[in-house]
């Protein structure tokens, strides 16, 4: 008998008894449903989007550190500052250096005029993680409304070298170019 005659003999009761038995089939690949997107990345991506009103809606009843930054940072595009503040500073109080929470709560401090308070705040942030360029940011634009010049330098110079492609560069570039 040819080889692969021999093969093929061989072979077809094992292929005759897989077709007649499903048990000894192996089982499909189980389908994998695609997964939601959870009510946080929800709110993310609405933020995002520059939908701020439901971006608020979606993160509020949420928890988290990444919902409350992100409720905060909503907040802070629909001026809700006090409602900003108070979501940025319980983020902070979880995560003491979250980027997000830290340049809500700056923005929403300044704009209300809490310069003393946005300074104090922001520098033990900005101590504990001098990587921060909207903390720096914040915090120079609230020495800039103090007039207190060479520290705003400061803040704004590391802005610049943290975040060069920053929407904010070209004018804190523009900015200390005239102090010159």
């Amino acid at each position: 008998m040819a080889p692969r005659t021999l093969v093929a003999l061989l072979t077809l009761p094992l292929l005759s008894a897989c077709a007649s038995s499903p048990s000894s089939r192996p089982p499909a690949p189980a389908r994998t449903p695609a997964r939601a997107p959870d009510t946080v990345e929800q709110g993310v991506a609405l933020y995002q989007k520059g939908r701020y009103a439901e971006a608020e809606a979606v993160l509020a009843p949420a928890s988290g550190v990444q919902a409350l930054a992100y409720l905060a940072a909503s907040r802070v595009r629909l001026e809700q500052y006090p409602g900003a503040e108070a979501a940025a500073t319980e983020a902070l109080r979880a995560s003491p250096t979250d980027a997000v929470a830290s340049a809500a709560l700056g923005e929403a401090l300044v704009a209300q005029g809490k310069l003393d308070e946005a300074i104090q705040r922001l520098t033990p942030i900005i101590q504990a993680d001098p990587r921060l360029p909207y903390a720096h940011y914040w915090r120079g634009q609230a020495y800039q409304r103090k007039k207190q010049v060479a520290r705003m330098v400061d803040d704004y110079q590391a802005v610049l070298r943290l975040a060069p492609d920053a929407p904010e560069a070209p004018a804190l570039k523009a900015l200390l170019g005239s102090l010159q």
